[in-house]
């Protein structure tokens, strides 16, 4: 079974914001335990200050929301915000798309109950071993630590 068959991914995009090739990645370099499908939604920064607001009570706007998900074959959604994306790509000195694919993978990661501030590293180490896989040179724990 190749990956994209397991792993059956959706990116939504709002405006003129563009993720080509954003599913292909991320089915390729998602564990083999991820089975199923997902949503990957780009959206403005003021729909993630929203949900930020309404699910984690903090009224900003955050790079990536995970939204799992208890529908069987469903893993849930990932949520991104366009314009603190493209600020992070610019802060890293590397393309949007590239930042697309670091946030949807640490999304992706939250979806199958990975929890960087709870899990004593073990999302980090799963989170590296990905990136690797998919040529990302560093990711979002890796940033904030």
């Amino acid at each position: 079974m190749t990956a994209a068959r397991r792993l059956t991914i959706e990116v939504v995009t709002s405006g003129a914001t563009r993720a080509p090739g954003l599913s292909r990645w991320l089915a390729s370099v998602a564990p083999a335990r991820a089975r199923g499908a997902m949503t990957v939604a780009i959206v403005p920064d003021g729909r993630v200050q929203q949900l930020n607001r309404r699910y984690r009570g903090k009224n900003v706007p955050t790079d990536v929301l995970s939204f799992p998900s208890d529908e069987p074959g469903y893993l849930g959604d990932v949520v991104i915000a366009a314009g603190v994306a493209r600020r992070q790509a610019a802060d890293g000195g590397h393309s949007f798309q590239h930042e697309l694919r670091v946030l949807a993978l640490h999304g992706l990661l939250h979806l199958l109950g990975y929890d960087h501030e709870r899990d004593g590293g073990r999302m980090a180490r799963v989170e590296a071993q990905l990136r690797r896989r998919g040529g990302l040179r560093e990711g979002l724990i890796e940033r904030h630590r």
